[in-house]
């Protein structure tokens, strides 16, 4: 693909970011390092290439170049987001959000952790600054420190530190439960404007808490108590005690979300009986899915899609004008069809929408 690099956006500690622009005049994100150093933006590309939801970043592709002195550079392509992260949207709202706000928030971001959980990945390293706002929904970013699951053997543990879970600092697990710890953290800091633990200003001192003390970061005050019980279901210290993903996304916090979604197929339900990624998806959704696990995640309750199929009265079609129909199935039914048609003439509207109910069974027409 032929691009040109523009101006810097981010610097990491292991990448760089820059916006960049297509030879057909398209926006994208290039996440670049140093092909010698590049260990994590290559395993990001590897998860990243594996994974299809709204919930999490797009990729759009790699590539190898020479730049800078003729120094080899790996880039990886991604969906550029100009609204940028959590932590940059709190500092244009004065540092905290609004707790209505903060459930629409949380409830995205669990979408997209209990996506990568359902397809064996963790996190590591969930954090505002790793969450992107797109124009349809928050986007979970940054899978350089990701890990599958099933690796547990791993003894080289990453993240942020005043994010991280106390099993993580104390050397004996980072797993699922590691990102819902860190997901209370920033539920804390979408509320405060801070990471946790604000008044421990010693690094070190900091992960000694965190690791090796009895203590949970401090709630907001200001929370309500539904609120406050979702913190509490996130931020067990013993990780064997925490809700998970899916759990969480059922919490009583996030009630009026959930409000006519299907129980069976919650947010993710069919839209159609041909919604093959739907159903493909949904055969296994306690095990890890190697990768394979499709998020549809259609934004509107299966009671919306309903409504609009039946639309309102002026959307109705012409019962009369025969030349908007096709006959698509005929099953004995031609004779109760021209008699319907014959008796339908001096019907108003409704009755002739209720006649057609029990007409249906042995004649079933559609529009043109």
């Amino acid at each position: 693909m032929e691009w040109t690099r523009g101006p810097t956006i981010g610097v990491g500690a292991t990448a760089t970011v820059s916006i960049a622009t297509s030879t057909s005049g398209d926006l994208f994100a290039v996440k670049s390092a140093e092909l010698s150093r590049s260990k994590f933006l290559q395993k990001e590309q590897h998860f990243l290439s594996k994974l299809s939801s709204p919930h999490i970043i797009q990729y759009m592709g790699f590539e190898i170049t020479h730049e800078f002195n003729n120094q080899p550079m790996y880039n990886l392509f991604m969906e550029y987001v100009p609204a940028g992260t959590i932590s940059d949207e709190l500092k244009r709202h004065g540092g905290s959000f609004t707790e209505s706000k903060i459930k629409s928030y949380t409830h995205q971001i669990l979408q997209g952790l209990n996506y990568l959980h359902l397809n064996g990945l963790v996190h590591c390293d969930i954090k505002g600054q790793n969450i992107l706002m797109g124009r349809d929904g928050l986007k979970i970013a940054d899978l350089g420190c990701a890990r599958l699951a099933e690796h547990g053997g791993d003894t080289v543990f990453s993240g942020t530190p005043v994010f991280m879970a106390p099993e993580v600092v104390s050397g004996e697990e980072q797993g699922f439960p590691a990102d819902i710890w860190a997901l209370g953290c920033t539920v804390i800091e979408m509320a405060t404007g801070s990471p946790p633990w604000p008044e421990v200003n010693d690094p070190v001192s900091a992960l000694y808490r965190i690791g090796f003390s009895s203590d949970v970061p401090e709630f907001p005050r200001w929370f309500s108590e539904t609120a406050k019980d979702l913190l509490s279901k996130c931020l067990k210290r013993d990780w064997r005690e925490r809700w998970t993903a899916k759990e969480l996304l059922q919490h009583p916090f996030f009630e009026e979300l959930n409000c006519g979604k299907s129980d069976e197929f919650g947010e993710n339900s069919p839209k159609t009986v041909l919604d093959q990624d739907f159903w493909d998806s949904s055969m296994e959704v306690e095990a890890p899915l190697n990768l394979t696990h499709i998020d549809s995640s259609p934004s509107d309750s299966p009671s919306e899609r309903f409504n609009r199929l039946i639309g309102s009265d002026s959307n109705l079609p012409n019962w009369t004008c025969d030349e908007d129909w096709v006959t698509i199935r005929s099953n004995n039914g031609i004779e109760e069809s021209k008699k319907f048609q014959e008796q339908s003439k001096n019907m108003d509207t409704e009755e002739k929408r209720l006649a057609l109910v029990h007409l249906l069974p042995c004649c079933s027409k559609q529009r043109h």
